[in-house]
This record gives C-alpha cells, structure tokens and sequence, in this order.
C-alpha cells in the first residue's frame, strides 16, 4: 500500500474513532498510564498534576476520540458543571458584551452558563437565586445588582459568589470593581482642557454605586480645575437611550448655558446627540459630547463618540475565572485596568467669541 493510502486509511480509521461512543474515560486512563479519577479531575479543572501529566491525557482523549459527559462528570465530582448568572438586562449593549466574555471563559473547561435578568430589582434579583439554586449551579456570578452587601454574604456561605461593580470581602465571594471615579474625572478634565467650563453631566440612576461615583468623579475634575458646581447643569438618568435624551430636553428647556455634556454611561450619550440634533446644534462644532463605557456602538457613532473605555468583556472573563478559581479552592487574584481616555470626533476645542 502506498504512503498515501495508508495515512488516509488512517485518518479514515481516527475520523471513525472520533465518533465512537464506546470510548471510555478508563480508556483515556489506560492509554496514558494514569488513574481513571487523575482524568476525571483533570477534565472538571480540579487536578493538581504537572505539565506532562495532562498533555498525555489531552493527548489521549484526542487520539481515542473519547468526548466526555458533561452530566456524568459533574455528578462525579458533585457538581453540575453549570454556573449562575445574574445580569440586569440581557439585551444591554454593555452587559451583553460581559455575558460573552463569561460564556467563553467557562466553555473553556466544559461549564455552561445559565442567564437570568435582575432588571435592577433586588426583589427580582432575589428569585433569580432561588430559580438557579433550584437548578443545583455550582455557583453564582452577579453583575452589579441591588441586592445587599449582607445577603451577598449570606448567599457565599451556600455557594462561591462572584459580585461585580463593589469592594466587598467575605469567605467565598470575590468582588471585582472598576474605578468609576476616575473615569469620570477623566472624561471631565477632557473637556475642561478642552477650554469648556460650563459642562453638563447625565447622571446615572441614584441608587447605583457605579452612578455616584462617576458623579463624584465629575465634581471633583471641577473642583481640581476652580470651576464652580452649578446643580442646575446635573440631569437625572436612568442608563437608556431614552433618559439620555430627555435629559438634554430638560436641560435645553431651563436655558442652562452649556457648550459640553458628559453623559454617565453610551446610551445616554446616544440620547443626548439625537436631541442635540433635533434641536439644530452639531455635536462637536456647537456641544462636545463624552460618554463611558466604549461600547460597540461608539466607534460607530457619527461622530464617533469620546468615551471612557470600561472593559466589558475583561469584566466578564475576569469574574469567569474568579469564580471557577473559587470552586478549585484558591484565592482569585484578579483586577480590572485602570480607565482610560478614548478620545473619537464628538469632542473638540471650544471655539470662544
């Protein structure tokens, strides 16, 4: 037989392997010389093993064409292989970019992901944990949420708990938080040095952490530069589209001269500059326009928007792997970037009379 045949009779032979069922996780344990278990552990990302060790297992399983059984494994090990996720708005420009960053992470390993909506409800947010321990998660990521520092606690005492957007410490939960504050004086010194000094700002909703740090963060730019906090240039919002733009309708309507908006977050930026725009006034020859959080849409904008880059994806992967380092036992040691600066073409130099 030529040496042509013979490699494609043997791929034919693996391609057939691949697709056995009858391939055992015993087998994958014979045909590298290590027990049964060392492979089921090293499948469910438990196993303390060398370098060496677990090439000849990923090499096995390759060749034999052995694929495991997620329910099978988990019951094994005592677990699901499934991990909760509570978001607030499944179809959030921001968060859906965070759901991904999750997703990716943990199939990684073979854990899968089950997504519930808070809606910025801590009643809400309260029965998505019971639906998910009902479903026997192994444990629970939140991102933001209302829920209390207390009943976080409390829920890490059942189960690792990974909390985005607080500093909050206690046996079995890991928080990771973005420094809000200097985004938002970051985003403001732009525009002072930009020569603006009368400058609105968009809040975010009151009772967010997040919110009253990226206000206090625009306070104290302003403090830093001499300028004098005028209340009647803070609007209220709520993180949409829609509040963004009745907040430029409301500040247009109490006749508050401003030649800058900061908006606390992309949609609002996004309301903002279609309000601007019914009203005639050109973003950025007339209003220079920042936002935060550099979502996808911002670069696409036109202009496209000056933001601050908040790292959404990073924030999901990051609290993926904090929490499954949670359930492997060890102590996560993970922490976002600092915010940076992303200037585009909505911001510009105030051209003064």
């Amino acid at each position: 037989m030529k040496s042509s045949e013979k490699k494609t009779s043997k791929t034919t032979r693996s391609a057939a392997v691949a697709h056995d069922p009858k391939v055992t996780l015993g087998m994958v344990a014979a045909a590298c010389g290590v027990s049964p278990s060392t492979v089921s552990r090293i499948l469910n990302g438990t196993a303390v093993v060398s370098a060496e060790k677990r090439a000849a297992v990923d090499q096995a399983i390759a060749e034999l064409g052995f694929v495991p059984n997620p329910m099978a494994r988990g019951l094994a090990g005592g677990r699901t292989l499934s991990v909760g996720v509570i978001t607030q708005a499944i179809d959030s420009p921001f968060y859906g970019i965070a759901l991904r960053g999750i997703e990716e992470e943990l199939n990684k390993i073979g854990y899968s992901p089950l997504f519930v909506s808070g809606h910025w409800n801590a009643k809400e947010e309260a029965r998505c944990i019971e639906v998910l321990r009902s479903r026997r998660v192994d444990g629970i990521i939140i991102l933001t949420g209302r829920l209390s520092d207390e009943s976080l606690k409390t829920l890490a005492k059942a189960l690792p708990v990974v909390v985005t957007g607080r500093s909050l410490v206690a046996p079995g939960l890991f928080s990771l938080d973005f420094n809000n504050f200097e985004g938002a004086r970051l985003a403001t010194a732009h525009l002072l040095q930009l020569g603006h000094r009368e400058i609105a700002f968009i809040a975010g909703p009151a009772n967010h952490p997040d919110a009253l740090e990226r206000l206090r963060g625009y306070r104290t730019a302003l403090d830093e530069a001499g300028i004098a906090f005028q209340p009647g240039l803070v609007l209220p919002g709520m993180y949409s589209e829609e509040s963004g733009l009745q907040a430029v309708e409301q500040l247009i309507a109490g006749r508050h001269p401003f030649s800058a908006i900061f908006a606390a977050n992309d949609q609002m930026a996004f309301g903002a500059a279609l309000a601007l725009h019914r009203h005639g006034m050109h973003v950025p020859d007339q209003i220079s326009l920042v936002g935060f959080d550099d979502v996808a849409g911002a670069a696409h904008s036109v202009p496209p928007l000056s933001t601050i880059h908040h790292p959404a994806y990073e924030l999901g992967s990051l609290a993926a792997k904090a929490l499954l380092q949670l359930l492997a036992g060890e102590a996560p040691q993970a922490s976002l970037p600092e915010p940076r600066l992303t200037v585009r073409g909505s911001t510009r130099a105030l051209l003064r009379p």
